[in-house]
């Protein structure tokens, strides 16, 4: 690239003059300025943009883009950023621009650089190069299968089962917190199983190095520990003159011990986040790690500090400003609009879950007639539960919906049946593939299977031990044709992604023999072979969809195919990101939000803080959060069915509710009767719903 563009116009004049100062750190006028750069990216405040501005400014500085480690925390907003960025070259550039703009190589996701980084570090830190990664559920199964060699699956007493062993494993890891201090804090009910604890855990790492496998936690840690290895982090730091870190307030211990090993001194690096959206401890991400970050190096970082909003009215922002500033502890930031209109956020006092269901569908009718697109709206809630009576109102009243949290695309049994094919023709010493592959043969149970597996790990040519063991007669013909499918896929003489064909043919009558509802399962293994066909080779593929998963499969659980629009229920931690003209937030009151599991700490306190925060600023120009007054509760084992009477959230006191429009539903006519959507209540009710909230 040249070393000086002549432009017409300022290549940046779109940036606001905070943007501006990121994206210019380091150059011009501070160009003796190397300190690392902390860019505190307020909510709507266009922090991709500026990221993606200060890649390319950084290219057009000569820097050269294959020396840039990108970390995103899904391989889309990696695809996105780097969109992004050929657009502000292409706009800079002009007729000066190279008909290939430079790619960034080391764009992606955490784990999946890790996985490029240990293939390529592989026989310096004692791992072998081919091995494969466990996805969530198979490094479950993993895990139970060496909990149960162990003996603990027959215990007298309750001894946690797989998922909540490798919830635990996983927290340890990530936090690099002692196992008894996340027990006792997390899993307090497991304490008595300490010792069984870390020895199960001992013997899971040695089963996945005797099979070659790495679960997704293993990424992270085998690239820390490069990353604090005195010889190895100064071979990896040297590999990139720039490190940028979007998302920076999701990261874990290990991942800034990565951040810091490779880049001690902090020069070359650039962090954007937002405190006031940590939500996701529940992962092992630390909010300590953002606010932390300025004296974390060799040297202080310079702070820049987001504060114009793009997305909503400042009606909404002065409230969500008041909640996030009742913090502990925070990056200060007011944001701020130009936009106008809109109407003022509204507090829905409402008697009961059933009447803030039925007002919220009738809202949201309203606001469609308005001309607002369902799609526009969308209702948030703190756990999946609380949508329940909303979704049959919605039933009811035939409003479509979409609700994020449904099943994931790896989590279906048949996409799994595939996949397992091809991991155990690429790791044959992978048990966890093997041991679901050879079970969907009929005849062929665990411990045909289990002793199948042990003469594989013992030979020498895994592939021809499969050949020769002995079946039961009955199983021949079936396992002739599985042997014949082993060997090709095996030998890849055809070129990628046969395999997947090949899998798919062998696959396809089992599926129909397991399934009732096989047609529609079948479009997800086609889909499965149309993704294949963008992976240059069956490990790649592998690797890559394993890392980062599509999110749902074709079957019954979206949208229904006849309706093009749609109402959004999401979970407020998977609405991060995301933006909507009208939002109805549900249940926020105490016990809801925060959440009754969520005020064991002052931390735990701060983030339940910040989750209405978030769902709060995904607004636009409208905003309701519901306030029912009555929860009914069922099988009280003791009082049996009851009502529970509910207050107000914590997060929103007198003084702020009253920068509210406050609604208290139902409405009161002159004649002392009621007026409300849905039904009649009485002036009683009423009374007790206005008297809750003084």
């Amino acid at each position: 690239m040249p070393s000086s563009i002549v432009v017409a116009v300022d290549p940046f004049e779109a940036l606001n003059a905070e943007q501006r100062q990121a994206v210019e750190h380091g150059f011009g006028c501070e160009s003796a300025d190397t300190r690392p750069l902390l860019i505190i990216a307020g909510a709507g405040s266009g922090k991709t943009n500026t990221l993606a501005y200060r890649v390319a400014n950084l290219i057009l500085h000569q820097s050269d883009p294959q020396r840039m480690l990108l970390l995103t925390f899904s391989r889309r907003a990696a695809q996105e950023m780097e969109r992004r960025v050929g657009g502000v070259l292409n706009r800079v550039l002009g007729q000066n621009a190279s008909r290939q703009l430079p790619s960034l190589p080391w764009s992606g996701t955490f784990h999946s650089i890790a996985a490029r980084l240990l293939r390529e570090y592989a026989g310096r830190i004692g791992l072998n190069e081919n091995f494969t990664i466990l996805d969530r559920g198979d490094a479950e199964d993993l895990m139970g299968m060496v909990r149960h060699d162990l003996g603990y699956s027959s215990m007298q007493k309750r001894f946690p089962q797989k998922g909540t062993c490798l919830s635990i494993y996983s927290r340890v890891v990530n936090s690099q917190e002692p196992l008894l201090h996340v027990v006792q804090q997390i899993f307090p009910w497991c304490v008595q199983w300490d010792g069984e604890l870390k020895n199960l855990f001992g013997c899971y790492v040695d089963a996945k190095q005797a099979q070659n496998v790495v679960d997704y936690d293993d990424l992270l840690l085998f690239w820390s520990e490069m990353a604090n290895d005195p010889e190895l982090s100064v071979d990896l730091g040297a590999r990139f003159d720039h490190v940028l870190v979007d998302e920076y307030q999701d990261t874990n211990r290990l991942q800034a011990a990565i951040l810091l090993g490779i880049k001690p001194t902090g020069k070359g690096v650039t962090v954007v986040g937002d405190d006031a959206q940590s939500i996701y401890s529940f992962r092992g991400a630390t909010v300590r790690n953002i606010l932390d970050f300025p004296h974390q190096f060799g040297q202080a970082s310079r702070r820049v500090t987001l504060e114009r909003n793009y997305r909503s009215t400042q009606s909404i922002l002065d409230v969500s400003n008041a909640v996030i500033a009742q913090a502990s502890e925070r990056h200060a930031k007011n944001l701020w609009t130009d936009k106008q209109g809109g109407t003022p956020p509204q507090l829905v006092i409402i008697p009961d879950e059933a009447e803030q269901a039925r007002w919220v569908a009738h809202r949201i009718l309203e606001y469609r007639e308005g001309g607002l697109t369902l799609k526009s709206q969308a209702v948030l809630f703190r756990t999946s539960s609380h949508s329940a009576a909303l979704e049959l109102e919605f039933t009811r009243r035939q409003i479509p919906f979409v609700k994020f949290g449904g099943l994931k695309f790896l989590e279906a049994a048949h996409v799994k049946d595939v996949l397992a094919i091809l991991r155990f023709a690429q790791n044959p010493r992978g048990r966890v593939a093997g041991f679901r592959v050879l079970q969907l043969i009929p005849g062929i149970g665990p411990t045909t299977a289990t002793r199948l597996l042990e003469a594989m790990d013992m030979a020498v040519d895994p592939c021809a031990a499969l050949e020769s063991f002995q079946v039961p007669a009955k199983v021949v013909s079936e396992w002739n044709n599985f042997t014949k499918l082993y060997r090709a896929l095996s030998d890849q003489k055809d070129a990628w992604p046969a395999d997947v064909d090949l899998a798919k043919r062998w696959y396809n009558p089992h599926l129909d023999r397991l399934h009732d509802d096989a047609a529609i399962r079948r479009l997800d293994v086609d889909n499965l072979e149309r993704m294949a066909s963008g992976y240059s080779s069956r490990e790649r593929f592998l690797n890559e969809l394993t890392l980062d998963p599509p999110e749902a499969t074709s079957d019954q659980s979206g949208v229904p195919h006849r309706d093009e629009d749609y109402v959004i229920l999401s979970t407020i931690h998977s609405a991060k990101g995301q933006e909507w003209t009208s939002v109805f937030v549900l249940n926020v009151v105490d016990g809801c939000i925060p959440s009754d599991l969520g005020t064991g700490s002052n931390e735990e306190i701060e983030e339940e803080r910040r989750l209405l925060y978030v769902a709060m600023t995904r607004a636009k120009e409208h905003l309701h959060l519901m306030v029912p007054h009555r929860f009914y509760v069922t099988q009280q084992s003791a009082l049996g069915d009851r009502h529970l009477y509910a207050s107000r959230s914590r997060f929103i006191p007198n003084a702020l509710a009253k920068q509210f429009d406050q609604v208290i539903w139902p409405t009161v006519t002159v004649d002392g009767g009621c007026a409300g959507i849905g039904g009649q209540a009485s002036v009683q009710v009423r009374e007790r719903a206005r008297s809750a909230w003084r």
